[in-house]
């Protein structure tokens, strides 16, 4: 057993700032890092109750690595605690990120910035493509839950059903399973069980309905406060109070992580508001799979050109992009607190649960479905350009980064660098 110790606040706070600078790798690769930190090499927080916050974690909407952070932080130093790790776990990618989206609006159709953005996006292709097979050899464990997965794809594909009723949906498949065929939906393995708190009850995390309420009210405040203001100031109709109000939908139902969450947020950023075009999109997820924090943080990239391309009248793009970044950014993260500081207490008394863990276990499979018909999409759009015919370099250089990731087991960072270089290389020649 793990023996914890208590670190200080500011001892802990310089972990967190290291920790937002080096969280690559997307979520497996940034909870392995809180691991050995935390638990192998720090020794703050025991064996058991990382694994029990983990699992509380994969309960929840939203980045469940940037809500570990959070949890953790609140389990060392309560509320603020929490609010350092989780604040500075998303902080460094929010300044990374929003240089390298000027730098795309600004100098994109330089050629050779315009190739390097162009091999992104057939490493991001391969990344997605990956992603199915990854997440489904670790959920699909018998037919029932092939044919949620199936059933997810064909929804949202060819039904065009909105994500949240797909999961919706699936849950409720869940906790009828759990009923009648509760064999089904046995998740394989899990930390559940090895979850034992032997650390005994820590003060600050024992349920109280006067905090709960506290706490809603304050972070319901937070929450959208900055989205009235944007209103009364930019006008009810703008991009920003537009991407405000959708990112904070998108909030609560971004279950599965950000592959499973990414169909919905793409078909609706690009189809439906317009405020980038698929090219963009992918070229926003290359930049966020290479830079730390999480993968989610691609909606500020979204956040900021639909902004810069829509600004309200009287609004610089670049301003208007900053708005739209920063409300988008803000949106998505401050519920992550939410869930941490509200939830925590009361779903870790129903751990163990076997109706939750039916649902759960349905979700995750359908999951597969969803993140299918994100690989999908953007493989039509991006090998059948409505350019019309087949865009060769891009069906060339995304298979070859999908069988450096699925056969040969290739970092997604070496492989994303390959894939702009070539890009870059692509469109040298093929300019001269």
């Amino acid at each position: 057993m793990t023996e914890a110790r208590q670190p200080s606040f500011w001892e802990a706070l310089r972990f967190w700032l290291k920790l937002g600078f080096i969280s690559f790798g997307g979520p497996a690769g940034q909870i392995a890092i809180m691991h050995e930190e935390l638990v192998e090499r720090r020794k703050w927080i025991s064996e058991s109750r990382f694994l029990h916050a983990l699992t509380y974690c994969n309960l929840l909407p939203g980045p469940e690595a940037q809500q570990l952070a959070t949890y953790c932080g609140w389990l060392l130093h309560r509320t603020w605690g929490g609010i350092a790790a989780g604040a500075l776990f998303v902080l460094p990618s929010v300044f990374i990120l929003w240089a390298l989206s000027y730098v795309y609006v600004v100098h994109g159709t330089l050629p050779f910035i315009a190739g390097i953005f162009y091999g992104l996006t057939a490493a991001v292709l391969a990344v997605v493509a990956s992603a199915v097979i990854r997440i489904g050899r670790k959920t699909l464990k018998n037919a029932l839950l092939w044919a949620l997965a199936a059933a997810a794809f064909v929804s949202i594909y060819f039904l065009r059903v909105d994500f949240p009723w797909v999961i919706l949906g699936a849950g409720l498949v869940g906790l009828l399973g759990s009923r009648y065929a509760p064999e089904l939906f046995r998740s394989g393995g899990g930390h559940g069980a090895a979850a034992a708190d032997e650390d005994g009850i820590v003060a600050h995390t024992r349920p109280s309905w006067t905090r709960a309420l506290r706490v809603t009210a304050l972070c319901g405040v937070l929450w959208w406060t900055p989205v009235i203001l944007l209103g009364l100031w930019l006008g009810w109709g703008s991009t920003q109070v537009a991407e405000g109000v959708f990112f904070s939908k998108a909030a609560m139902v971004t279950f599965g992580g950000a592959y499973a969450v990414l169909p919905y947020i793409a078909q609706k950023a690009v189809e439906h508001y317009g405020w980038l075009g698929t090219s963009q999109m992918t070229a926003g997820l290359g930049l966020a799979e290479t830079t730390p924090g999480p993968l989610i943080m691609v909606v500020q990239f979204v956040g900021f050109l639909g902004g810069y391309y829509h600004p309200p009248a009287g609004l610089s793009p670049l301003l208007s992009a900053t708005l739209g970044a920063l409300i988008t950014t803000w949106v998505t993260f401050l519920p992550c607190f939410l869930w941490i500081f509200l939830g925590a207490p009361y779903v870790e008394s129903m751990r163990g649960n076997p109706r939750l863990s039916a649902a759960l276990t349905a979700i995750t499979a359908a999951v597969v479905g969803v993140v299918m018909n994100l690989a999908v999409w953007f493989g039509h759009k991006l090998v059948f350009p409505e350019a019309g015919g087949v865009d060769w370099f891009v069906l060339v250089v995304g298979a070859a980064a999908f069988v450096a990731i699925v056969r040969f087991k290739a970092g997604m960072i070496p492989v994303i660098l390959a894939s702009g270089a070539l890009g870059l290389a692509w469109k040298t020649l093929y300019s001269t």
